[in-house]
């Protein structure tokens, strides 16, 4: 398929398809007249990449899963290298979690500071 069908199959633009090309996340072969030729295990790949980006991976975060769909595996993340990244991205999120946690006491804390200031 040409990239502006595999855009529109996998919900994206053939300039972000290019983008993921450059990266390396993409592997288009070439027609004679230079056109990209995608087959149809790259839009699994595209479809991986959109849903790992959606929760917060960055581009290098995602060569882990992509290297394990090509390697033949059913989903990107089953391989060791995936697992780490999981790991270490779960690892993120808790500390932000930890963060808005602190962040949200003070908030009510200084909530209820004003309100019992307001009551007469």
């Amino acid at each position: 398929m040409l990239i502006g069908e595999l855009a529109e199959r996998a919900g994206t633009s053939p300039r972000t398809l290019r983008y993921y090309e450059e990266h390396g996340l993409v592997r288009p072969s070439r027609d004679a007249n230079g056109y990209r030729q995608y087959d149809d295990a790259e839009l699994r790949v595209v479809t991986e990449i959109r849903a790992l980006l959606a929760d917060g991976f960055g581009v290098d975060d995602i060569k882990p899963f992509v290297a394990c769909l090509r390697a033949g595996n059913s989903s990107g993340h089953v391989c060791p290298d995936s697992v780490a990244v999981l790991r270490r991205r779960l690892a993120e999120v808790d500390g932000y979690l930890d963060q808005l946690t602190v962040i949200r006491d003070r908030l009510q804390t200084q909530l209820k500071e004003v309100r019992c200031q307001m009551t007469p």
